[in-house]
C-alpha cells in the first residue's frame, strides 16, 4: 500500500498564516505529477512551529483534497507519549491512511522506552504506524532488534529510515521480515536503499521534482537500475543543494521558482542565503525543471 515517491509536504504560509488554497493546489499538483502518497505535517511541514489546531487542520485539508486518490500518511510524532496519542487519534478521525511517528527526541528514551512509547500509540489507534528513525534529529537510534520487536505488533507496518546506513535495510529485513515496509528518509541514498530491499522514499526533493522522483522510484521498483541511475544523476545536485540549509527552506524556495508556493517560513527558520539560492536554481536547471 505504501511504496514509491512520497513527498514530505511543505506547509505553505501567507503573512504568517496557513495558506489553505496553496496547500490544496500543491496536493492536486502532486497527484497530477504522479506522487504515490503524501506525508503532511512532518518536520518538512514545519510541525515544530504549527499549533495543534494548525497541525490538525493541515491533515484535514490534505485528506479532504486527496479524496482517496492516494494514501495520506499523517505526521503524528511527539516526545510526549500522551501528546502523540492525541495526534494519532486525530489523524485517524481525519481519515488519514497511516501515521508517521518519529522516535522521541531530546529526552533520549532507552530502547525499552521506545518500545513502550510505540506500543502505547499502536494500542490507542487503528491506524497503521510507520516508525521514523532519524538519529541526527532525535539523538536516539532505534536498533534493528527493537524494530523487530515492534514489528510483531499488527499495525507497526514499516519504517522511514533516515540513519543514512544502507546496511540497515538488510538488517531490518532480517529482524522485521521481508514484508516490513522500508522507506528511505534520505533522498541522496534512496537508490542504494531500494537496491537493498527498500520500496520507496519519503522525500524532501519530491516537493520540487515530484514527477522525476516518482519516475525514479518506479524504475527502481521495476528493477531497472540503469534507468534509475540516469534519474539519480539528474537529481543529485538538487538533493545536495536543497539541504545546504534546512531542507524545507530549500524546498519552499524551489517551489517559489516554479510559482507554486511562497518562500515564507516560521522562525527560528529564516530565508536562504543568496549563495544557496543560486545553487538550488542551478540544480533545478540541471534537472530540467527550469
Amino acid at each position: 500500500m505504501f511504496k514509491g515517491s512520497m513527498p514530505a509536504l511543505v506547509t505553505p504560509f501567507k503573512n504568517g498564516e496557513l495558506d489553505v488554497e496553496t496547500l490544496k493546489k500543491l496536493v492536486e499538483w502532486h497527484i497530477a505529477e504522479g506522487s504515490n502518497a503524501l506525508v503532511p505535517v512532518g518536520t518538512t511541514g514545519e510541525s515544530p512551529t504549527l499549533s495543534h489546531e494548525e497541525h490538525g487542520r493541515v491533515i484535514e485539508i490534505v485528506v479532504e483534497t486527496v479524496a482517496g486518490r492516494i494514501p495520506v500518511i499523517a505526521g503524528a510524532g511527539s516526545n510526549a507519549t500522551a501528546e502523540g496519542i492525541g495526534l494519532i487519534q486525530h489523524a485517524e478521525r481525519a481519515g488519514a491512511d497511516a501515521a508517521l511517528v518519529v522516535t522521541p527526541y531530546y529526552n533520549k528514551p532507552t530502547q525499552a522506552g521506545m518500545i513502550a512509547h510505540f506500543t502505547a500509540l499502536h494500542d490507542a489507534s487503528a491506524l497503521p504506524i510507520i516508525i521514523y528513525n532519524i538519529p541526527g534529529r532525535s539523538v536516539v537510534d532505534m536498533t534493528p532488534e527493537t524494530m523487530g520487536t515492534l514489528a510483531k505488533l499488527p499495525r507497526i507496518v514499516g519504517v522511514k529510515d533516515a540513519t543514512g546506513k544502507i546496511e540497515r535495510v538488510s538488517q531490518q529485513r532480517a529482524s522485521c521480515g521481508a514484508d516490513f515496509i522500508q522507506l528511505s528518509g534520505e533522498d541522496a541514498t534512496a537508490l542504494g536503499f531500494n537496491a537493498h530491499g527498500g520500496v520507496g522514499c519519503i522525500s524532501v526533493t519530491a516537493n520540487v521534482a515530484p514527477r522525476l522522483c516518482a519516475e525514479f522510484q518506479a524504475a527502481t521498483l521495476a528493477g531497472d537500475y540503469a534507468r534509475a541511475l540516469e534519474y539519480q544523476d539528474r537529481l543529485m545536485p538538487l538533493h545536495e543543494a536543497i539541504f545546504i540549509e534546512p531542507g524545507l527552506v530549500g524546498a519552499k524556495y524551489g517551489l517559489s521558482l516554479l510559482g507554486l508556493c511562497s518562500e515564507e517560513v516560521r522562525l527560528p527558520l529564516v530565508g536562504l542565503t543568496d549563495g544557496t539560492k543560486a545553487r538550488i536554481r542551478a540544480a533545478m536547471e540541471h534537472a530540467g525543471l527550469l
